[in-house]
């Protein structure tokens, strides 16, 4: 591959907005593994939260993902590929970028949102617990502020 070719292909893979209107790939070997990626995104997406044990898998998914990126950068970094096979890199690149922004999309708004549903429910048992030992019987109302 020639030097000017190399340059192309890695300012593809830079481009600001370079996943807009990419697909992720349906199949990727990731780490030695075939992975059904867009299947696994969309199943892990159509949730409205991650599930506590679904995180740990996540995680671990973006960690192989952004390793495999890396390895694949490399290859047309080094020049070790010619231009037809460095082409597919950056397909496969670019479809494993728009996987890494739908799973990170999926972080903090939704670990924000369990947070603040975990701090409602502590609060709520908190003025149960203190209305029940101080004596107070109902405890339809909501006396926000009050016991």
């Amino acid at each position: 591959m020639k030097e000017f070719e190399r340059k192309q292909l890695l300012e593809r893979v830079n481009r600001e907005g370079a996943t807009v209107g990419a697909d992720i790939p349906e199949r990727i070997t990731v780490q030695g593994e075939e992975v059904d990626l867009q299947q696994f995104v969309f199943e892990i997406k159509r949730r409205d939260t991650v599930p506590a044990g679904e995180r740990e898998r996540v995680d671990r998914a973006k960690k192989n993902l952004r390793r495999e990126r890396l390895q694949r950068l490399q290859r047309i970094e080094d020049g070790e590929v010619n231009y037809e096979e460095g082409e597919r890199l950056v397909e496969s690149i670019i479809g494993i970028d728009r996987a890494l922004n739908a799973l990170e999309q999926l972080g903090p708004a939704n670990l924000e949102s369990e947070a603040q549903a975990q701090e409602a429910a502590d609060r709520k048992r908190w003025m149960t617990f203190l209305k029940k030992a101080l004596g107070h019987k109902d405890t339809s109302h909501n006396t926000r502020g009050r016991l």
